[in-house]
């Protein structure tokens, strides 16, 4: 009987422990989870926004021949001005769409380029607008995927999703062990917040796959969390295949699947003795992109990079990231046409696979419309599951003078080996997610004043463990 009175009286410390944890995340971490939420859902909803808005710069009513990608970009170059830098070209994907040349200049964010939209049958410049990342997203959605990222504070403001992402999925697991573990408690409709506590429940076993998802790819885009990974999977050997552009040996991989976060308008400027002259890589580009097309690279969604200096190949790389996913990439020598590397999305590794799914998913651009629905569903689900659990709290607050139900006082029922495994485990999660480990300490700290400021620090708590609420 002692044995199975110590059983049971672990188990509830346990279940005391996460019932803790879970009201700490939920109260402290809570907000930042629903905006995150809030502006996910927002920026999922947008591309048809988008194509509204711009519908004057991405379409046009003109019919006939495509004339030379050259003769669009000079209409280009003559609308912009000598000094910004040609970048990249995208063809019109269909007809009556407009084409994009874009150039970089001085002033503009990490992976911005200022993008002028020629008609490409009359030449006829339709649009001077800021475009970023590899998505090539417009000033309206970069506005929404900025507040989504760091709530328009630049780097400061990324800390709010890194950290938001760092504990979704802790909260997930304890609250689909407390639901488990109340399955067969009596519930009594008359109890203070017994309504919201039951929605708050469901919702969260029915989403807590998907806010996994969530967490998962969130972090893959995180400050310090983010570099983690990606150090583990270099040395695992995850890492997304790129091509080199490199002529010569010593060859240098470009590319990846979180490339429109790496800052290419912070590329240094080519000395005058290796740049390309303008005239001859507008020349190309015509005979580029048919290489291109002879070598497999058949999206109407492309995309041709000139070189920067000599000795480098142009890139030609595919930007359809729907389903099916077409995001091969090339690299073409400019004096033989020769394909010198490529990168084809049908041989990536199926790790690499996942992971590009994986984002453009959490970007709800993979499956179209289809995608667009279900993440704006999940996001829409979990605000709502957090404003419960703040019902549930504000129902069930303790009453002034009371005492106070903390993480601490719940840790210190547990047995030793559970609170060594405890103790490793916060301290290899919060290595490898710095947030998490340093909000972990915040909690601990104001469970220190709050159990100080009640005089519970006498060890009177220790005497047994309580059934909480």
């Amino acid at each position: 009987m002692t044995d199975r009175s110590s059983t049971v009286a672990s188990s509830s410390a346990f279940r005391l422990f996460i019932t803790r944890l879970h009201f700490y995340i939920g109260l402290f971490v809570g907000p930042f989870i629903f905006i995150a939420a809030l502006t996910g859902t927002l920026y999922v909803l947008t591309p048809q926004i988008e194509s509204l808005i711009y519908r004057d710069q991405l379409q046009t009513a003109s019919s006939g021949t495509p004339q030379s990608l050259a003769a669009q970009i000079g209409a280009a170059r003559a609308a912009i001005g000598d000094e910004p830098k040609l970048f990249a070209v995208r063809p019109a994907t269909a007809d009556g769409y407009t084409t994009r040349v874009m150039f970089t200049e001085a002033g503009l964010g990490d992976s911005e380029n200022r993008a002028i939209f020629v008609d490409p049958v009359s030449l006829a410049v339709q649009g001077d607008l800021i475009v970023y990342g590899t998505s090539g997203i417009l000033p309206f959605r970069t506005t929404i995927d900025y507040l989504h990222r760091n709530l328009l504070l630049g780097d400061f403001g990324r800390h709010y999703s890194e950290l938001a992402a760092s504990w979704l999925w802790v909260a997930v697991f304890g609250g689909v062990l407390l639901w488990f573990w109340r399955r067969g408690v009596p519930k009594s409709s008359a109890a203070r917040g017994a309504s919201a506590r039951r929605l708050h429940g469901r919702i969260g076993v029915i989403i807590a796959a998907g806010l996994l998802f969530l967490s998962a790819t969130g972090l893959t885009w995180s400050r310090w969390a983010g570099d983690h990974i990606d150090r583990f999977r270099s040395e695992v050997g995850w890492v997304t295949p790129s091509v080199s552009l490199d002529l010569g040996p010593g060859a240098v991989a470009a590319g990846g699947e979180h490339a429109e976060h790496q800052g290419h308008g912070a590329a240094t400027a080519p000395t005058p003795s290796s740049a390309i002259s303008e005239a001859d890589v507008i020349g190309r580009m015509d005979q580029v992109l048919a290489a291109a097309r002879a070598g497999g690279i058949d999206s109407p969604m492309v995309e041709i990079r000139p070189p920067r200096t000599a000795g480098k190949a142009w890139m030609v790389r595919e930007y359809d990231r729907g389903w099916p996913t077409q995001v091969d990439t090339i690299a073409i020598d400019p004096g033989t046409m020769a394909i010198t590397s490529r990168a084809d999305f049908e041989m990536f590794p199926i790790v690499a696979k996942l992971i590009r799914w994986g984002i453009d998913a959490h970007m709800g651009i993979l499956f179209g419309v289809a995608n667009q629905i279900v993440m704006a569903a999940l996001g829409i689900a979990l605000m709502a599951m957090i404003v419960y659990g703040y019902v549930i709290w504000w129902s069930r607050r303790p009453a002034p003078g009371g005492s106070p139900k903390t993480l601490i006082r719940a840790f210190s029922y547990l047995t030793l080996p559970s609170k060594l495994v405890l103790v490793m485990l916060a301290a290899g999660f919060g290595i490898a997610l710095p947030l998490m480990g340093a909000s972990l300490i915040v909690f601990v700290l104001i469970d220190l004043v709050r159990w100080g400021l009640t005089g519970l620090a006498d060890g009177s708590g220790s005497q047994g463990v309580r059934r909480t609420g």
